[in-house]
């Protein structure tokens, strides 16, 4: 007896390869697919651009992807746990400026400048996580609102101006210095991973992390403070934007109220692109920077070839839905 197989089974077994590739290539913690598109875009931007495969170009994107490493370290803490903050560029904003105006003063302090602006950006985070985790409003809806408020209270500050940092010594600690020929941003960035990745993947308070994205009622069945562990993530997530803050500002040598606008997508895309899931329980510091050093490649070798910067916006944004589409294929 001959078996004859229907349009229908034929189309599914022909699609079945493809599928169980898009699961391999979008399979683990960290997908294969962005190692890939990690060298290609190395290599197609070396093609069009001679300027692009270049030491001195690639230690540039080092240090124009230091603030976007920086705060989506933090951010990846957040989003692991569920929740997400629409603030950091609106708070890295306000806590250049807060250290910019302690230092013009109190004697010019830049040790003083540095505590204030930490401390500024580790207050709105943990208003941030007070209203998302004790009043139990969305992340989405408080972070909005204090993305406008933390700008407005930047502007009303500086009355709309620069307010300029004068200090050499601040200048040197948080941009113009280095340290075996390794600038001072991205000394601070590899710092600010290290302690990430121990945050993450070596401490307990990691592992609570993971637990209360990946399922909150059962993290605090299992004696979890969820309400704690999401409270001290968005805290973190607002001192490394208070330190993004401090490194902008010195490499103005002036705090503007106006500066990162649109950050905020650039680090989500880094933190998603880098494998760390939008739904929770899912993510590595070591992803994140390598998500962070795809949208750095993107946005300097865009700017050598010359892409116009509303191209540049569709580009960044078509990147966000294609990895959010990995991230569903890897939840399935």
């Amino acid at each position: 007896m001959t078996t004859t197989l229907s349009p229908t089974t034929d189309q599914a077994a022909s699609a079945e390869p493809a599928s169980r590739l898009r699961r391999f290539l979008a399979a683990g913690e960290q997908p294969f697919v962005l190692y890939g598109a990690f060298v290609l875009l190395i290599v197609g931007f070396s093609v069009a651009s001679p300027v692009f495969f270049s030491a001195g170009n690639f230690a540039n994107i080092a240090r124009q992807t230091a603030l976007v490493t920086i705060v989506a370290v933090g951010m990846a803490l957040v989003i692991i746990t569920a929740q997400i903050d629409l603030s950091v560029a609106s708070n890295l904003a306000l806590s250049g400026v807060v250290a910019a105006m302690v230092m013009r003063d109190m004697a010019d302090a830049w040790w003083l400048g540095t505590l204030a602006g930490l401390l500024c950006g580790l207050l709105v985070g943990v208003v941030n996580g007070i209203l998302v985790a004790i009043v139990r409003i969305p992340s989405f809806l408080v972070t909005l609102g204090m993305m406008g408020a933390a700008r407005g209270i930047a502007l009303l500050l500086s009355n709309t101006s620069p307010v300029l940092v004068t200090n050499a010594d601040f200048w040197n600690v948080y941009n113009d210095g280095a340290l075996a020929s390794v600038s001072t941003p991205i000394l601070w960035t590899l710092l600010v991973v290290l302690a990430g990745g121990v945050v993450l993947h070596l401490s307990t308070f990691g592992r609570k992390l993971i637990a209360t994205g990946g399922n909150a009622r059962a993290a605090r069945y299992s004696g979890i403070d969820t309400k704690r562990v999401t409270l001290i993530a968005f805290a973190m997530t607002g001192a490394l934007a208070g330190l993004a803050g401090l490194i902008l500002a010195a490499r103005g040598h002036a705090a503007r109220p106006d500066v990162a606008q649109g950050l905020e997508l650039d680090v989500i895309a880094a933190v998603i692109l880098g494998g760390t899931s939008l739904f929770g329980g899912r993510g590595t510091i070591y992803g994140v920077v390598l998500g962070s050093l795809i949208i750095g490649i993107l946005n300097n070798g865009l700017v050598l070839v010359g892409v116009a910067p509303s191209i540049q916006l569709i580009v960044k944004g078509a990147v966000i839905v294609v990895a959010v589409a990995f991230n569903r294929e890897k939840r399935a």
